[in-house]
């Protein structure tokens, strides 16, 4: 064959060749951007008091064996310093839901209680507000503890036949299945979407020890034993349903537990080796285990964006005594437990999973807040947010995914207590603004109005993560700096750039 008709075959192959694949690269490139700017389904795990510690991944101590959420971490990014924005949960959850710190409203210091009224203001947006507004599906399932907005008959009681006012549905919510609070206070009732589904109710009385509950009204169709299987049931129908829905969804799954009544299922009794919490704890892990099935069951497991959370640290109803007398500690290295300004009180596992994205078994040692989620949703689905909300969030997208472009801009949080003491963190710095703890542990503001104290508390949490030194006196430089720049984010309404803004109240950030 001679040269010319060689090189007149070549071209016909090649152009044979470019007819073929050029479509197929085409198809693929197309696939790749498609994939690229889809909207991820969000699903938001809160659990309830569980510790830093109690997490094996976190704690390599640890004797609770997470498998669940390790799985989470090791598929994902785990965070080392990341803290609830209070030390306990329904100023927590309002941090998370709207990207602003609580104490900038009215509830300042404690939790709501029963029949509170809503703590979310009705213009102020929520993040499910955001994604709803941006063609997600929202349902909030679980535990709610943010007010209900309950409405009262001719004879000035809680009438339970009648729609709450507030609550989930009311905060961008499509679709909400709930308990009002902590499963330990009453009414001990399901409500969805606005309804409370018992046909009928009694009272239940109060009960001791780890199973402690409250007094009060029960429906009888609730039966605190049941309560986390039924949420997590209910996640996984959600999960299900909406998988192959055109429109992705976002799921706030709030469970009620390891808090108190610690009620692990007969199945795990034993299990963990420890006491009653830990079991609660491992069962609440397989809950865990339970979403993370679902969603991979139903194909959605490459476009899901997993985070798992607690609301503050661990609780001194798991018993410390007792687990510490098997080796175990929920607070890890650091002092304090939930209520209070110490790490124990806020540093919360923290873990983020979305396979593409996320680097799995990545960790992150950037201190972090949960008020944060707000600004992240809106960087990931490409909105602006407007200058008037989510004043104390910052976009965590660029230490998640390294292509995101830009850099995490936040440089201090606010730490605060149940009896409204705060802190703030900068850096290896932390500054507190009391004597003492600000919540349950030793020396609580009772302790410190009976021993003299020094008014300040300065930590070096790169040398002292446990807060032994308090080094103030050493080092007046830093806390004149730590000072002024806690004065300027609580004076100016927001901790992120924009126009100052107003608090609902005065706030007193010094407590002797």
């Amino acid at each position: 064959m001679s040269k010319i008709k060689r090189y007149i075959l070549k071209q016909q192959f090649c152009r044979m060749q470019i007819f073929f694949v050029f479509p197929a690269v085409l198809f693929f490139f197309i696939q790749e951007l498609y994939a690229q700017n889809i909207k991820p389904d969000i699903i938001y795990i809160l659990a309830d008091d569980m510790g830093y510690g109690d997490v094996s991944s976190f704690n390599e101590n640890s004797k609770l064996k997470t498998v669940n959420i390790d799985q989470l971490a090791n598929r994902g990014m785990r965070f080392t310093d990341a803290h609830s924005s209070s030390a306990v949960c329904s100023p927590t959850r309002y941090g998370i839901l709207t990207g602003r710190y609580a104490w900038r409203t009215d509830l300042q210091r404690g939790v709501l209680w029963s029949y509170d009224k809503p703590v979310i203001a009705r213009e102020r947006q929520t993040v499910a507000a955001l994604l709803k507004q941006n063609g997600y599906h929202t349902a909030c399932i679980g535990k709610w503890h943010l007010g209900l907005g309950w409405q009262k008959n001719a004879a000035g009681e809680f009438d339970f036949s009648k729609e709450v006012e507030g609550g989930p549905n009311a905060n961008g919510f499509d679709y909400s299945f709930i308990i009002p609070a902590s499963l330990d206070l009453p009414p001990y009732v399901y409500v969805e979407n606005k309804k409370v589904t018992a046909p009928s109710f009694d009272t239940i009385a109060e009960t001791k020890g780890k199973g402690f509950w409250r007094r009060g009204v029960i429906g009888n169709d609730f039966v605190h034993e049941e309560v986390l299987e039924k949420i997590t049931d209910k996640a996984v129908d959600y999960i299900q349903k909406n998988a192959a829905a055109a429109s992705p969804f976002f799921l706030y799954l709030s469970f009620p537990s390891p808090h108190t009544p610690i009620l692990p299922s007969k199945k795990y009794l034993g299990k963990s080796g420890t006491n009653e919490y830990g079991d609660y704890v491992l069962m609440t892990d397989d809950m865990v285990g339970k979403i993370l099935k679902a969603v991979s069951d139903a194909g959605i497991e490459k476009n899901t964006l997993i985070i798992f959370a607690s609301d503050n640290g661990c609780s001194p109803a798991a018993d410390f005594k007792q687990l510490a007398a098997f080796g175990h500690n929920p607070g890890y290295l650091f002092r304090g437990a939930k209520a209070d300004i110490f790490d124990g009180g806020h540093r919360i596992p923290f873990i983020a999973k979305w396979p593409g994205k996320i680097n799995p078994g990545s960790v992150s040692n950037t201190t972090i807040c949960l008020t944060d989620f707000m600004a992240t949703c809106a960087s990931i689905i490409n909105v602006q947010l407007p200058d008037s909300v989510a004043e104390d969030s910052y976009n965590l997208l660029p230490l998640l995914v390294k292509k995101s472009g830009g850099s995490y801009q936040r440089t201090s949080v606010i730490h605060h207590s149940i009896e409204g003491h705060f802190a703030i963190r900068e850096g290896k710095w932390k500054l507190i603004f009391s004597p003492g703890s600000g919540g349950w542990s030793y020396p609580t503001p009772e302790d410190t109005k009976k021993i003299k104290l020094p008014a300040l508390q300065l930590y070096n949490l790169e040398k002292d993560v446990a807060e032994k030194i308090n080094l103030a006196e050493m080092y007046p430089s830093v806390v004149k700096k730590l000072y002024k720049h806690a004065k300027e984010i609580i004076e100016n309404g927001r901790s992120t750039k924009g126009e100052n803004r107003t608090n609902d109240g005065e706030v007193n950030f010094i407590q002797n």
